[in-house]
């Protein structure tokens, strides 16, 4: 049985669709003035892993993310350049999608720009005003807060406290200092759109209450983001859409920790801000998820050269087993779509030792909490067991083992799928880390093939001081050299 932590409930529940069999989700996503970091890469990483999750165990998505492509920050940085927010919002968009694209998240079911949805907008600030959740305030629109009972029950403050120790800049046409603009009066200068108070724009906590309601309806199972949107905005996105549609607005809150840069916050004034275009010109795709999700979603996690430096080596672990199992078995097809009953049997349990039941063990692990921590050390374990088996294997193999680590291979495939790693055929993945390794080394490699070639030639005459002088210059260009009875391979180390 899945189970869910819901931060407005603050426990692990089980989890129930309102409709059988169907998931509505929407998860605030990114405000495009800049290039994407770290931190976003690990909210979308992380529910594009929940999804496929939801998928691949049987449930119909519906999963929403948005676009806030209208708002201070990017009118601001539109400004400094000297462009319209339209074109540097659509540069942005374009870029996340690239960024995104390079580090293998899926689509969501819709991608919404705020400024698509202008009319849903005004239609859900005409209601608040309706309910007497709202005010105008010359061209400008507010939500009254003290109107909505329930504020603060995601956060769990309370408005009386908040108001007693408040340090809120005055705004003298507020009711309150807690009250939140719905719709700005348009100023010189910035975008705007005709309302019935005004032409203007809207605020930010408004937008995501109605694209998610458009497209979800007004109650559906899960919203999610990051830690730091609990409070204001997703508080603010419960007061607005229960006060103006008069349901519970949604099931399940899910929101993942901050990615800290050696220790610290990540800042730009510290210098420490990590683009995501940076970074993979570092690391492997495949190794930023594995890291992004080594730590439980919850948990803070902190991005260092050595945690990046375990991560790529974990990834090759991966692909050296999926390679080995090839050689084995042959290349597989096709990822599996059903799990294996049973792989290579447990440790102490039979020969070798193995990986039983991988899949369903994976399960129990994401069934708690989407618990991918649990999840890879369960991948790792498995990988361990199945090179140790290989190792042990004497003579031909039989056709039982080759069933059985087709079988494994067909379970970690699976996990794979659902994770977003060793998703590439082992020998494209090994030729693209060559290829990056020298390009990122300067290291020439028609001149790395020469010197192997030369080398083998060297054994084959039996002249094994120039064969090791040869792996000697080779190491010096950090060129590691593996002897296999079908030939020579290297890697860079």
């Amino acid at each position: 049985m899945l189970k869910i932590y819901n931060t407005f409930t603050r426990k692990k529940d089980a989890f129930k669709p309102i409709e059988a069999g169907k998931v509505k989700m929407y998860v605030c996503g990114a405000t495009v003035y800049d290039a994407c970091h770290v931190g976003h890469a690990r909210c979308v990483i992380v529910f594009d892993v929940i999804v496929r999750y939801l998928r691949e165990i049987g449930y119909e998505v519906t999963y929403v993310r948005n676009f806030t492509d209208v708002d201070d920050k990017i009118i601001n940085r539109a400004n400094e350049l000297g462009i319209s927010t339209k074109e540097l919002s659509e540069k942005y968009i374009k870029e996340f999608y690239e960024d995104m694209d390079a580090l293998k998240v899926e689509r969501a079911t819709q991608e919404p720009k705020a400024t698509e949805h202008i009319d849903e907008i005004i239609g859900v600030i005409q209601r608040l005003l309706e309910q007497g959740h709202a005010y105008k305030a010359g061209g400008d629109v507010f939500f009254a807060v003290e109107t909505f009972n329930d504020y603060g029950k995601l956060s769990g403050r309370r408005l009386e406290d908040m108001q007693a120790g408040a340090r809120v800049e005055v705004d003298e046409r507020k009711r309150s200092p807690f009250d939140f603009v719905l719709w700005k009066e348009a100023k010189p200068g910035e975008p705007m759109w005709d309302s019935p108070w005004g032409k203007g724009r809207p605020g930010w906590h408004i937008e995501c209450s109605a694209m998610s309601t458009h497209f979800l309806g007004n109650h559906f199972d899960i919203h999610g983001g990051g830690e730091d949107l609990i409070f204001p905005h997703h508080e603010n996105e419960i007061a607005q859409s229960e006060g103006a549609f008069n349901e519970p607005f949604v099931n399940v809150w899910i929101h993942n920790g901050f990615v800290k840069i050696n220790h610290e916050k990540m800042s730009k004034s510290l210098g420490n801000f990590l683009v995501i275009k940076e970074i993979l010109k570092q690391y492997h795709a495949e190794a930023v998820r594995l890291f992004l999700l080594s730590n439980h979603y919850r948990s803070p996690i902190d991005f260092t050269d050595q945690a990046m430096v375990e991560a790529e080596a974990g990834i090759e672990k991966i692909y050296a087993l999926m390679q080995r199992i090839e050689e084995s078995v042959g290349p597989c097809e096709a990822r599996a779509t059903t799990a294996s009953s049973q792989t290579l049997p447990p440790e102490g349990g039979g020969q070798g030792g193995g990986a039983e039941d991988l899949w369903p063990r994976f399960c129990e692990a994401m069934d708690d909490d989407f618990n991918t921590a649990r999840a890879i050390g369960l991948v790792f374990d498995a990988v361990r067991r199945l090179n140790r088996a290989m190792d042990d294997a004497t003579g031909a193999v039989s056709q039982e083992e080759l069933t059985r680590l087709a079988s494994a291979r067909a379970d970690l495939m699976r996990i794979g799928g659902v994770l977003g790693i060793g998703t590439e055929a082992p020998s494209d993945f090994f030729e693209h880390r060559k290829t990056d390794a020298l390009k990122r080394e300067a290291i020439d490699q028609a001149m790395v093939e020469r010197l192997v070639a030369e080398r083998t030639q060297a054994r084959r005459r039996k002249d094994w001081a120039r064969a090791d002088r040869i792996r000697q210059q080779l190491a010096g260009m950090s060129i590691e050299l593996e002897d296999r009875p079908e030939g020579t391979t290297w890697k860079v180390g």
